[in-house]
């Protein structure tokens, strides 16, 4: 009598917790933020690890930054985004425009003049904008 219980227990737990309906739904999808601003030394030594601090602008109440992608676009050419997700399900979003900072760290290994371009925002037809900070590196 016992093991019947049992078994009608486990039965009904699997019953229950298998009818739960999960959202799988996706709730934000994944923007460039503008970046305004960054901070770099006037030189590299080669090895040695700085740390970048980037100033980014955050939108609204529902954008929060996810991260930066540094693409290593040729041999001394850095692109950098500042990625951002929107949240769809934050209901009305406050308009903020609101200048944050991050950072990120870099190591030169080779000397020469390093370009790192940073997107800044797009052009009327669309056509990404960066502007961009050049630093030697000995």
């Amino acid at each position: 009598m016992k093991r019947l219980f049992f078994f009608l227990f486990i039965m009904l737990a699997i019953l229950t917790f298998s009818s739960c309906k999960v959202d799988h739904g996706i709730n934000f999808y994944f923007v460039p933020l503008q970046i305004v601003g960054a901070e770099f030394p006037e030189s590299f030594k080669i090895n040695e690890t700085y740390q970048i601090n980037v100033t980014y602008v955050r939108p609204d109440s529902c954008t929060s930054l996810q991260g930066l992608d540094i693409i290593k676009a040729e041999h001394s050419i850095r692109n950098v985004v500042a990625l951002g997700s929107v949240y769809t399900n934050q209901g009305e979003c406050t308009q903020l425009n609101q200048e944050m900072e991050t950072s990120f760290d870099f190591m030169a290994m080779y000397s020469g003049l390093y370009t790192f371009r940073f997107l800044s925002g797009e052009s009327e037809n669309g056509e990404p904008q960066y502007y961009e900070i050049k630093v030697p590196a000995f």
